[in-house]
């Protein structure tokens, strides 16, 4: 194997990890000049009161997952990078990939009990999600999801360690940017993808634990198997926005 193929699949392990943290550090930064209040889908005494567990809880956590990851991490052999129209395909087809492999095991845990009280339920400690807290999962919830499934989206789509590097890092971005718990004007993410941040936040509050399973690009399963709960993002009393669910109405 040569140095360069080495050095592609060492930035696939290591970059989307990278961006993780400076993405969501980037909404850190800005929450704390104040720059964001306006635009969430929670208030801070939300935050405050519904989140049972600590940032620095969450930070050691998502760390921990991370550490697992890496060392997960299996190395392939050099290939040469294919025409751009083939690697467009390969993207669209590990998205496909990603999004059917998360929904089936992400609903699953919901189903079984005993996978949701003592592995899933971690993650939904986080009422109101954060952009760090994006990746707060239990160890083996991050190995099934994300691991195995960013194996099967990287095997499946037969694309290069090269564009993996661009692949997952686009995973994370988007993945971050769906637990940022905000709802921007001009953010392209939100405007693009149905499945974004007011998605995801009903599926994070009681009523909608059993809708919305998908994640991170699509709703097509959620659509398809009748678990898609619609919304309007509504201006809060008091400052804000929220998502609010039709199907409360």
């Amino acid at each position: 194997m040569g140095i360069g193929a080495a050095s592609d699949e060492l930035l696939g392990t290591f970059v989307p990890i990278a961006v993780y943290w400076l993405y969501s550090g980037l909404y850190v930064a800005l929450d704390g000049v104040g720059r964001l209040d306006g635009y969430r889908l929670h208030t801070r005494e939300e935050a405050a009161t519904k989140n049972v567990v600590s940032k620095a809880a969450v930070v050691r956590g998502v760390l921990v997952q991370q550490a697992f990851q890496v060392i997960g991490d299996e190395s392939g052999t050099g290939q040469k990078q294919p025409p751009a129209l083939v690697i467009v395909l390969q993207f669209i087809t590990a998205m496909v990939v990603m999004d059917t492999w998360q929904y089936f095991m992400h609903r699953y845990m919901h189903i079984n009990k005993f996978l949701y009280k003592h592995i899933h339920s971690k993650h939904h400690t986080l009422v109101v999600p954060y952009s760090f807290g994006a990746l707060y999962n239990h160890p083996l919830e991050g190995l099934i999801l994300d691991t195995i499934g960013g194996a099967l989206s990287f095997l499946v789509s037969g694309m290069t360690p090269r564009t993996s590097i661009f692949f997952f890092s686009f995973a994370t971005i988007k993945t971050v940017d769906d637990h940022c718990g905000l709802w921007l004007p001009g953010n392209i993410l939100q405007a693009l993808f149905s499945n974004n941040s007011a998605y995801h936040d009903i599926h994070h509050q009681l009523y909608g634990n059993k809708y919305n399973f998908s994640q991170p690009f699509f709703v097509m399963w959620d659509k398809i198997l009748g678990t898609y709960m619609p919304y309007s993002i509504e201006q809060r009393k008091g400052g804000g926005v929220e998502s609010r669910p039709a199907k409360l109405d």
